[in-house]
């Protein structure tokens, strides 16, 4: 028994109900991004984030997002919107960079906070922002590449300003989908070079044993939940699909918030 008891703690040396969680958060969250197209990385990186070290973490889902999108892009290219794509591609390669320097060398409580306050606000404006329009002009899109930029390099989580920006304009679900399963892959990839440069240059906070340990360990409950996810989006309504995402972002991120906010260390 302390033989078995030893290996588990090698092999997990966290508390126990944490690893509960992470599985139980990546396959809820696997099968939001099965169903949306995002949504992964936010959901598990405000669920996680209050309870481990964010910077490992969020280079996990960069991972993750490679693997997820690269098993699926084939088949949505002929609905990726070009001019959004574009958009957001340039916006990612500018502003990435500078989100990655501040998850690297925030301190990680307030990193905690941030991450959640962030993917909250995110959310729960794209929520209230459904039935409403926006014209779709060049502009719109610049803004949404520098923000998802920015959010994608500091939280992985730069689809939900993305989706506010590309909902708002009247992108059709099924194009909102096939774009973000484009743009996720690309722009994770561009992340995790740039988590490796860090590295290299000896800041090993981001890119290491730890991030491939939590990309092995959440990969196979974000499968299965993806799986489940895909097909459930065959059938649903399109504005059911998109409540039901944001509805899930919003409890998720403000619980997190909160525990994060209450983690804290005293002034």
């Amino acid at each position: 028994m302390d033989t078995l008891a030893a290996l588990a703690a090698s092999l997990w040396p966290g508390p126990a109900w944490v690893l509960g969680l992470a599985v139980a958060i990546s396959f809820g969250a696997g099968v939001v991004r099965g169903f949306s197209g995002f949504g992964y990385s936010a959901l598990v990186v405000a669920g996680l984030s209050p309870f481990v070290l964010p910077g490992p973490l969020v280079v996990a889902v960069l991972m993750l997002e490679v693997v997820a999108s690269a098993g699926s892009v084939r088949q949505v290219l002929p609905d990726v919107h070009r001019g959004w794509h574009r958009s957001l591609l340039t916006g990612n390669l500018l502003f990435v960079p500078v989100g990655l320097a501040g998850l690297a060398w925030l301190d990680p409580a307030v990193v905690r906070v941030l991450l959640s306050a962030l993917v909250l606000v995110g959310a729960t404006s794209v929520r209230f922002t459904l039935g409403h329009r926006l014209a779709p002009t060049p502009g719109l899109r610049h803004l949404a590449g520098v923000s998802s930029g920015l959010l994608n390099g500091f939280a992985a989580s730069g689809g939900i300003v993305a989706a506010l920006l590309m909902t708002a304009s009247g992108l059709h679900p099924r194009l909102l989908r096939a774009t973000m399963i484009s743009v996720l892959l690309w722009i994770s990839a561009y992340a995790l070079v740039w988590s490796g440069l860090a590295a290299w240059a000896g800041e090993p906070s981001l890119l290491g044993a730890q991030a491939v340990g939590w990309a092995l360990l959440l990969w196979p409950t974000m499968a299965l939940g993806m799986r489940m996810g895909s097909r459930a989006f065959v059938h649903a309504r399109a504005d059911r699909q998109a409540m039901l995402v944001l509805d899930t972002l919003i409890v998720v991120a403000l619980g997190a918030l909160v525990t994060a906010w209450v983690r804290l260390p005293a002034p």
